[in-house]
């Protein structure tokens, strides 16, 4: 693989991929996380998402090792993996191909056709976790504040989405305190929450999404 698109593209945005040698080096550095299903990453500037496919990888084969023998929680588990992976990117055709390449990813793994109902929930969490926008900003190219859905498995099939604004995640305050300005109880506090979500509500909103 090039480690750049086009020298324009470099001297323009100062994209350069970085090679899989080297990503799964850094992944080493942090490998029980990696390996574990429900432990989240956000790459801020995803490019085509090498990182991100690299981090499903592992967490897919987690899941392999954990829940192989039930094809019933493999795959809400595995839905779990891909809900866990965030990423932000500037360029519009890169998002669009990081989601694609984490969808087949996921869609290879449990042999899924795109008609399938866990596939188009799938579609709708990347549409949702992976955003067309500028992490330095903190803003959405509608240049609407970057917020990131939380998702949490209660088991029996159902999902909990909660969302938060990535600026009021990253909000320290000033003063004496790390938390001076805001309490933690603020600055983590859900933007909003919504009711308990099945693989068909998902795959139902996928209608709405774009990837």
């Amino acid at each position: 693989m090039s480690l750049v698109k086009s020298k324009q593209r470099v001297a323009d945005h100062g994209e350069v991929f970085t090679p899989a040698w080297m990503v799964e080096a850094m992944l080493d550095l942090v490998k029980g996380e990696t390996e574990r299903i429900d432990s989240r990453f956000l790459e801020p500037a995803c490019g085509d998402g090498n990182f991100l496919v690299a981090v499903l990888r592992r967490k897919l084969a987690a899941v392999e090792l954990k829940y192989g023998k039930s094809d019933f929680e493999r795959r809400y588990f595995a839905l779990l993996a891909l809900m866990c992976i965030y990423g932000i990117e500037l360029l519009s055709d890169n998002i669009a191909e990081c989601r694609g390449n984490l969808l087949e990813i996921f869609a290879e793994y449990l042999n899924l056709d795109p008609a399938d109902e866990l596939y188009r929930a799938a579609f709708y969490v990347v549409s949702q976790n992976l955003i067309h926008g500028d992490a330095l900003t903190m803003r959405t190219q509608d240049a609407l504040p970057i917020t990131f859905a939380e998702w949490g498995y209660l088991g029996k099939a159902k999902f909990q989405r909660r969302d938060f604004r990535l600026d009021n995640l990253t909000l320290f305050g000033g003063g004496d305190s790390l938390f001076a300005q805001n309490g933690k109880h603020e600055i983590f506090k859900p933007s909003k929450t919504y009711p308990p979500l099945t693989v068909g509500e998902l795959a139902a909103l996928a209608q709405e999404a774009t990837v």
